[in-house]
């Protein structure tokens, strides 16, 4: 991970640091939306934390209105090619959690579903894509669900507010170039909220806290990815005979996930264990 003194705007956590401050996120959400919105809460306990029971992090930010609109706000940096999917899976999330709370169907408020991605989604060359379920004909459904992914490569500059695209550029700088000054009031606001939060020791010490907590879920899904390598291997060798405990003691001992893909490999091929055991050697040396 990066250090903190390092982050813009664009780098996960620092883009949910600022957004889950009120004023921040509210500015945001008016100039995508392009109307007022009167009042913005965050839901603090969804947003941008480390969670047991969720078995990871979550780099969203949550929030609602006035009018009980709900929005999902993650930033993307990296191309995904699930990312409509990912954008269905909040929205229904975001459904369960209110109707589990008592919130009947015809109650359920509008949901806003907005991804902000350094790269292109569509390949349209589009600062703002934005959804609604309707039919081939043109019949909007209105359930009340919208998506949204907003493009920093964008190139249609004359077919959104400038204030969005100022925004988005803000997104896209690099370090040095994200420090520069900025006419524009409310970047000028995001950055010296980003100088403050790089600043402060409480801020220092969480970053540093989930920056542990990440890396402790690397190094467990490493562990899962050697244990399930192993597990294949002993399935296909029992198949062929009896495991003796050499094989077993040497999978154990072997860290390197190529190594033991390779030896998955063998294992396939193999037509004897002393065969497969001599290879096996070779490989673990």
């Amino acid at each position: 991970m990066k250090k903190l003194k390092e982050l813009t705007m664009k780098d996960n956590w620092m883009f949910g640091a600022v957004m889950i401050q009120d004023d921040n996120c509210k500015q945001f959400l008016e100039r995508i939306l392009g109307f007022q919105i009167e009042s913005l809460t965050i839901d603090l306990e969804k947003s941008i934390v480390y969670h047991p029971e969720y078995k990871g992090i979550r780099m969203d930010v949550i929030a609602k209105d006035e009018n009980r609109t709900h929005y999902n706000l993650e930033m993307q940096v990296l191309p995904k090619d699930f990312l409509p999917k990912r954008a269905r899976y909040y929205s229904s999330q975001m459904d369960m959690e209110l109707l589990a709370s008592g919130t009947p169907y015809r109650e359920l408020p509008d949901v806003f579903v907005i991804f902000i991605c350094d790269f292109d989604p569509f390949e349209i060359k589009k600062y703002l894509y934005q959804f609604q379920m309707r039919t081939k004909e043109g019949l909007e459904l209105q359930d009340g669900s919208q998506y949204i992914f907003l493009s920093t490569k964008g190139e249609d500059k004359d077919q959104v507010p400038e204030e969005l695209v100022t925004f988005l550029e803000f997104v896209r700088s690099g370090l040095e170039e994200s420090e520069k000054t900025y006419k524009d009031p409310y970047i000028a606001k995001l950055q010296k909220d980003i100088q403050k939060i790089k600043d402060s020791r409480e801020m220092g010490r969480t970053y540093m806290w989930l920056e542990e907590m990440m890396e402790e879920e690397r190094k467990e899904a490493r562990e899962e990815a050697l244990g399930a390598v192993r597990k294949h291997i002993l399935t296909v060798l029992n198949r062929i005979g009896e495991v003796p405990e050499e094989v077993e003691s040497l999978l154990e001992n072997e860290k390197d996930l190529k190594v033991l893909d390779q030896l998955f490999e063998t294992a396939l091929s193999a037509q004897e264990i002393e065969g497969f055991l001599q290879e096996m050697r070779k490989l673990c040396s």
